[in-house]
């Protein structure tokens, strides 16, 4: 059985999520109608996929025997400064999201559930290799740009 306290957090890190994956639409939006189709497709992907982490931690707290809730989803930002402005927002936004899941992790520690830090630590690693790739496409963006900047895009519009 879940504890209130951790249930409560998670719950939280659940509209984090969904709010993440919100943003990433938001910026899939817009990267499209600036014309970097590569770079619009990576980010409907990741924007798929923190609605796959959102699901995976409701799936988590029912089968605690807890009840997940589904909170008020803030508003997004619309607009950005370019293809590097998106991604330096991307990379800020990563390393929010990073602290966000170390407080999980910590109520899970101070609730002494076992089970739940062993969950939340595969977020913690993954979040690990979210910063490193934001941060490595950031990096890329700045020395490219802008002529190898459709490159960029290309690459990224592989994404699987």
């Amino acid at each position: 059985m879940i504890s209130d306290k951790l249930q409560k957090a998670i719950n939280e890190q659940i509209v984090a999520e969904m709010w993440s994956a919100n943003l990433y639409l938001s910026m899939s939006f817009y990267l499209q109608r600036e014309g970097y189709d590569g770079c619009a497709t990576w980010m409907k992907k990741q924007s798929q996929e923190e609605l796959e982490h959102a699901y995976d931690m409701a799936n988590y707290v029912i089968k605690r025997g807890g009840v997940a809730k589904v909170d008020k989803i803030d508003v997004v930002p619309q607009e950005w400064n370019g293809v590097l402005g998106v991604f330096e927002n991307v990379y800020e936004h990563e390393c929010q999201v990073s602290k966000l899941i170390e407080n999980v992790v910590k109520v899970a520690s101070e609730e002494k559930d076992m089970a739940s830090q062993d969950f939340l630590w595969g977020y913690v690693r993954e979040q690990v290799e979210e910063e490193a790739t934001a941060q490595g496409i950031l990096e890329k963006i700045r020395k490219a740009g802008k002529a190898a900047l459709l490159f960029i895009d290309d690459k990224l519009g592989q994404r699987v």
